[in-house]
This record gives structure tokens, C-alpha cells and sequence, in this order.
């Protein structure tokens, strides 16, 4: 979706998620003085990345003149204090050219019980499982890539796409020694908008400002099998949403639309592949005191990306991502966008790597903010864009 929205009641899971911190702190602190603290995970990451590009202004930064406005943090807290129970918190702070700023947001806070192999239940702000890599986005280490395919994991919205406040339901079958095994998520809650994140900005850009974080309902699942083919993870992912929101003299609606994901992903040897195909088909009405005006929205997106590992320390890589608008006039650069990703990684150590990678880049549907490029957008663009970056 290019465009989401503010329910009315949007303190309510800001509220809800100040709640269940002030409970994690308060249960967490009575734990470490009841048990070992060797039970404790303490992990978190440092990344500064720069960003060059040709033509346009790209992510909400002075690209076309260089910018190192790209820098991401986060630490994360996670005990166990029973073979069953997990408990855990994440807080980050990023900044991505005009988007994010020096305030500490919680990626995730949540609780995890599980029964079994069968069952088990996630409750909090949750990360939201659909296709390959969205609850790992934010893990930039365990990536080659600078930027994912921007037409699935835009970096400018990934605090909104990242997680959910709700509740989750999850588990594994197995199969039998040679179909290996079946692994299923299901959640249902509610998703806020990040008031300095992406859409936010494109929608101050058409003149419409909230004050309180957008979001909406939100459910869905995700089943992936881990094949007999040794290495192939193949899967699919639903998730539903319905949006609602109000700014001066404006309303916005979208009623509950559906995305779906499938996927497949195949390791072998110094080898890796993956794939995913999307379908986001839905209408937004924005309501103003001269009517009723409808935005459709029919977007196909799919990647494909492939990589190999020359060394322990470098690894190379090339993707192609397509993103387009087939409910509108798919021959204009404005309604899609192609990116063809070349890559490199090299890991100096266990705990710090740099990336570089280029980006040939044609249509100006993703990433581009009519505010940043007052002249107009050139429908191509060659971006490059390099990382350094620290985790433990």
C-alpha cells in the first residue's frame, strides 16, 4: 500500500503498549533477583550507512549529493525464566535522511509460552511473520544486501511493516524423516503507523497531518514447509487489514483488503536463492468538502535474488525486484518501480562487516518524496549504497 491512515482512537495501542513495557520491567527486574542471570541474552547492533545516488533524491535524503543520514541502532533484552516462557524487548533508534530522529521507539516487546513443538503463543508487540524475511528485516547483519527489494521490505516503512500489538498462535508438525516438516504462524491485533516513518511523510506531502499515531486492524497467517529437498523452504502468507483514519477536514477510508505472499528459499553449499510474489489489491476513498475521491490499487510485486559465498569473509550477490500499480497507467514510470542490485559483503570479524552494493533503478513509484525533488523526478536513477556495521 502506498497510503495508510489513522483510526480515531489512535492512543489506544500506544496506551496498550506502554502497559505491557511497564509490566515486562516490572516482572523482569522482580526475575533477576529470584534467579541466575546467565538465563539472560543481551544482543544489539550499530550500523551507518551512505547513500549516492544519480538524478533524484532517494529515501528522504540528499542522495543526489551523497548523504550519511542513514544510521540504525538497537539493543535487545531477552530472559527465560522457565524452559517454556521467553520474555523480551527491543528498542531502536534510527535515522533515515528527513525520517526517524533522535526519540527511542520499541521494535518489539513481547512474551512467548510454548507448550510444545505443536503449539505455542506470542503475545505483546509481536513481529508479524509474512513471506521470507519481514520479521528479520531488522536484523541488517545476517543480510548481504545494503537495501532488501524495496518493493516488499522498503526501508522507509519498516517500523510499521516490522511487527503488531496483538497476540500469535505457532507450531511444527513433522512429516517423516524425508518431507521434513510443516511450520505454522496465525496472528491478530492491531499496527501503528511510525509518525516519522515513510507514509507519514508522503501523506504530509498531500497536504493531510495527524497527531496521533495512524494504524488499523490487522490479522492473517503464514505456513512454509521445510521440503524433503534438502535446503528448499517453500510457503505462503495471507494478512488482512482495514484502515480508517481522519485529519483537518478530511477523512480517509480503506476497507479491510487482503495481501498475499508466496515464497521459496534454497541453500546449498557456498549457494543461496530465494524468491517471493505479492498481490496487494484494494481502493482508498479520501473524503473531502467537495466529495469523495477513489484511489485504486492493484500492486504485483516479486524478487528474485540469488548469492554466493567466495570466503569465510566475502560473499557476493544480485537481485531484481518489480513493483507495479496495474489499476493504473502501468506505462508511466509514476506507477512502477525495477531495481537490478548488484552486492558485495566482507566480514573483518564475528562482530563488524561492511556492504556496498549499486542499484539500477527505473520508475519513481518507491522511495520517492515529491517534497525532496521539487523539480520533478527523472524516471531513472543509479543509487549506490554502502554500510558498515557492528552486532553481538
Amino acid at each position: 500500500m502506498r497510503c495508510v491512515i489513522t483510526p480515531r482512537r489512535g492512543w489506544l495501542p500506544l496506551y496498550c503498549i506502554f502497559a505491557f513495557i511497564v509490566v515486562f520491567i516490572v516482572v523482569f527486574i522482580r526475575d533477576l533477583h529470584a534467579q541466575d542471570l546467565s538465563n539472560i541474552q543481551i544482543h544489539g547492533f550499530a550500523t551507518q550507512g551512505f547513500l549516492f545516488s544519480t538524478n533524484n533524491n532517494y529515501l528522504a535524503a540528499d542522495t543526489s549529493s551523497g548523504s550519511l543520514q542513514w544510521t540504525h541502532g538497537a539493543i535487545s533484552v531477552i530472559d527465560a525464566p522457565s524452559d517454556n516462557l521467553r520474555i523480551g524487548i527491543q528498542l531502536q533508534m534510527y535515522q533515515l535522511g528527513e525520517l526517524g530522529g533522535p526519540n527511542i521507539q520499541v521494535d518489539w516487546a513481547s512474551g512467548d509460552y510454548r507448550v510444545n513443538d505443536h503449539f505455542g503463543v506470542r503475545a505483546g508487540k509481536v513481529k508479524t511473520v509474512v513471506g521470507l524475511y519481514n520479521d528479520s528485516q531488522d536484523v541488517d547483519s545476517i543480510f548481504l544486501w545494503c537495501l532488501l527489494p524495496q518493493g516488499t521490505y522498503s526501508a522507509d516503512n519498516e517500523s510499521f511493516f516490522l511487527s503488531h500489538l496483538g497476540v500469535d498462535v505457532y507450531g511444527q508438525f513433522s512429516l517423516g524423516d524425508h518431507r521434513r516438516k510443516i511450520k505454522y504462524t496465525g496472528y491478530v491485533g492491531h499496527v501503528n503507523l511510525d509518525l516519522t516513518g515513510g507514509f507519514i511523510k508522503e501523506l504530509s506531502d498531500e497536504g493531510l497531518v495527524f497527531n496521533y499515531a495512524p494504524g488499523g486492524k490487522v490479522y492473517g497467517g503464514d505456513l512454509r514447509w521445510l521440503s524433503f529437498v534438502h535446503g528448499l523452504t517453500v510457503g505462503s502468507s495471507i494478512t488482512f487489514e482495514a484502515l480508517d483514519g481522519t485529519a483537518p477536514e478530511v477523512t480517509l477510508h480503506i476497507p479491510t483488503y487482503h495481501s498475499e505472499a508466496q515464497y521459496a528459499q534454497f541453500d546449498r553449499g557456498k549457494w543461496s536463492f530465494s524468491g517471493q510474489y505479492s498481490h496487494i489489491p484494494s481502493t482508498q476513498f479520501i473524503t473531502t468538502p467537495l466529495g469523495k475521491i477513489a484511489q485504486p490499487y492493484d500492486i504485483r510485486s516479486w524478487y528474485a535474488m540469488a548469492s554466493y559465498r567466495i570466503s569465510e569473509k566475502v560473499q557476493v550477490g544480485s537481485y531484481y525486484s518489480h513493483f507495479i500499480n496495474r489499476a493504473l497507467d502501468t506505462s508511466l514510470p509514476q506507477n512502477y518501480s525495477k531495481d537490478f542490485v548488484i552486492s558485495a559483503r566482507y566480514d573483518f570479524n564475528n562482530y563488524f562487516y561492511a556492504k556496498i552494493e549499486d542499484h539500477f533503478l527505473h520508475g519513481t513509484e518507491l522511495g520517492y518524496y515529491t517534497s525532496d525533488n521539487p523539480n520533478g523526478l527523472q524516471p531513472n536513477s543509479n543509487i549506490l549504497a554502502a554500510k558498515i556495521g557492528f552486532s553481538f
